[in-house]
């Protein structure tokens, strides 16, 4: 667990609008804890574990600590949102904007299929953008001129409409080509099987308090639905769009 010594300013972006915080070794994270729901907590560490298996460039991430002291001492009432305790680090990536459409062109066709598989497959219909602009939570490495994916606590939508989800996808273009090629098909489900083998670490691996949205009141995450959303990927409908 990484320990956070310093929260230094709060981000203007996002919906829960993270914490920026440094570390013992001096590294910067973008935090979310007390600001964010306890179900998107579980949703953003077990997809960053998913996506680390299945080969995302997702900007690095921990359970970072934050220590109730360090809450106590701060002068701006908006740290108490944060709270003590366990919470969700995304560490900030020097030279990064959030990707503009014209950037999203510059993407290898392949990663731009696997984000959109993933995104098919945890059902997360927030990495929305058009020529008319959206909330793509992408990051593009202006120096290195490569992707970075950050936000996945919007997976497990129990909204998700198969049809809404390809009509705004950042990379939704790439789909057809995708449910057309049985080969390149069978490759995605061998790999998404092989990254649904981690779900169980992944999920040992959450602080438990995440599980809990107070004293006896069980946050409001199903576990297994969630596991019946990830083992979908073997399933003779997973590629169906129908409703």
């Amino acid at each position: 667990m990484v320990n956070i010594v310093e929260i230094l300013d709060r981000s203007s972006q996002g919906m829960t609008r993270p914490f920026l915080c440094k570390d013992e070794q001096g590294r910067l994270f973008y935090v979310k804890g007390g600001n964010a729901d306890r179900r998107s907590l579980i949703a953003e560490w077990l997809c960053a574990r998913l996506a680390t298996a299945f080969g995302l460039p997702i900007a690095p991430y921990a359970i970072v600590h934050i220590p109730e002291a360090l809450i106590a001492a701060a002068s701006d009432p908006e740290v108490r949102e944060l709270g003590s305790g366990p919470a969700f680090g995304s560490q900030r990536v020097p030279n990064v904007l959030e990707i503009t459409w014209l950037q999203t062109q510059r993407v290898p066709r392949w990663l731009r299929q696997d984000i959109l598989v993933f995104d098919w497959w945890i059902r997360n219909d927030d990495r929305n953008l058009t020529q008319f602009g959206g909330n793509p939570n992408l990051l593009w490495d202006t120096a290195l001129a490569e992707l970075v994916v950050i936000d996945h606590n919007a997976a497990f939508s129990r909204d998700f409409v198969a049809s809404d989800f390809l009509n705004t996808h950042v990379f939704a273009v790439e789909w057809s080509a995708i449910v057309q090629d049985w080969i390149r098909r069978a490759d995605y489900q061998r790999r998404l099987s092989e990254s649904y083998a981690m779900l169980e670490k992944a999920l040992s691996s959450c602080p438990p308090s995440w599980f809990w949205a107070d004293y006896g009141v069980p946050a409001q995450f199903d576990v297994d639905a969630a596991r019946r959303i990830l083992q979908g990927f073997d399933q003779p409908d997973f590629w169906n769009t129908a409703p």
